[in-house]
């Protein structure tokens, strides 16, 4: 049967739904979502799906996805990174959709990336899957280099306990007044990380406002004047599992286990719920501020590890080269 291109839109979402969660199972990603949560990327600030995305139809089941995002600011070297995701079902790929779909998303960050930042080198960051996968055969095909690996950590809740430090900071639950506050202490505490750029104020706003965001069960570690120090942000995608999005601590503040009490507070409050088996979280496995040791002392081991990898935008690709999988988008 031939195959009907088009873009993701509202009445796509069912069979978007269906096809990100076969390919989490696939290929071992464990990123699903729920409908509603993959509806609120459609709506994010400087995303327009009828150009930055595309799906790919067999008769009326999508086999195939794409998204294409650019970043808002530059990183510390001055550039800005495009993210490439999506994914081909597998008993799909082999066809060329993964090369089609790459062909495009390629072009579309290179305009896109021209349009918002004119003159400015960018970069496109694609996820490289597991050791092995199809989807790291096929970005290194089109000259993509491994850059960095990331651990999936996972700890079972209740668990054991956690005790809760004594720290020089009041730990609270963070309020809708808090959002900038919070953004710009997250920009300090990233601004020595690998890869980050600044958040603008809104791309922010999408994440900060998100459904699957757990406002109740993340915390703050406030100073006496009420400045953010320390935050954990948490969020819930699937039934049972909490996600911490983001953990930080702003430079000048590090060193008093403000990060430690923040997470133990959001463990416990977690687990008092009797409403999830499990917590999760990615981290970047060389962070310069130790963050690995600090989730494996409260209990955390690694799970899985994944691949970024990355190109300079308009380089050392093989026109000729062929592929039948993009990686699952996680933005």
């Amino acid at each position: 049967m031939e195959l009907r291109w088009s873009s993701l839109d509202p009445a796509a979402v069912p069979a978007w739904t269906a096809l990100v969660n076969l390919l989490a199972e696939a290929d071992g990603t464990e990123e699903y979502y729920e409908a509603a949560d993959l509806a609120e990327e459609l709506e994010e600030t400087g995303f327009s799906p009828a150009t930055d995305s595309w799906a790919v139809w067999d008769g009326d089941r999508m086999v195939a996805h794409g998204q294409v995002h650019v970043g808002h600011t530059r990183d510390a070297e001055g550039r800005v990174r495009a993210t490439l995701g999506g994914g081909v079902a597998p008993d799909h790929r082999g066809r060329g959709i993964g090369r089609e779909l790459a062909d495009q998303m390629e072009r579309r960050a290179v305009e896109l990336a021209g349009e918002r930042h004119p003159g400015v080198p960018s970069y496109w960051r694609v996820d490289g899957g597991l050791e092995g996968s199809s989807a790291r055969a096929l970005w290194s095909r089109r000259g993509y280099e491994v850059v960095r690996f990331f651990n999936l950590l996972t700890r079972p809740l209740p668990g054991e306990p956690v005790a809760l430090p004594d720290v020089p900071a009041r730990l609270v639950s963070p309020a809708e007044g808090d959002e900038e506050a919070v953004r710009l202490a997250h920009n300090r505490a990233f601004a020595d990380h690998w890869g980050t750029a600044p958040q603008a104020a809104g791309p922010w706003h999408d994440h900060w406002t998100a459904r699957g965001n757990r406002m109740d069960l993340s915390t703050l570690a406030l100073a006496p004047d009420g400045g953010v120090l320390a935050y954990v942000l948490a969020g819930q995608w699937v039934d049972r599992e909490l996600y911490v999005n983001l953990v930080g601590t702003v430079p000048d503040a590090r060193g008093r286990g403000l990060a430690a009490a923040c997470l133990a507070r959001t463990l416990r409050l977690a687990a008092a719920t009797q409403a999830f088996d499990r917590v999760d979280l990615h981290v970047d496995s060389e962070s310069p501020t130790g963050a690995t040791r600090l989730y494996e002392r409260l209990g955390f081991t690694v799970k899985k590890t994944f691949a970024a990898m990355q190109r300079d935008a308009g380089s050392g690709a093989d026109e000729d080269a062929v592929g039948d999988q993009v990686p699952d988008a996680a933005e």
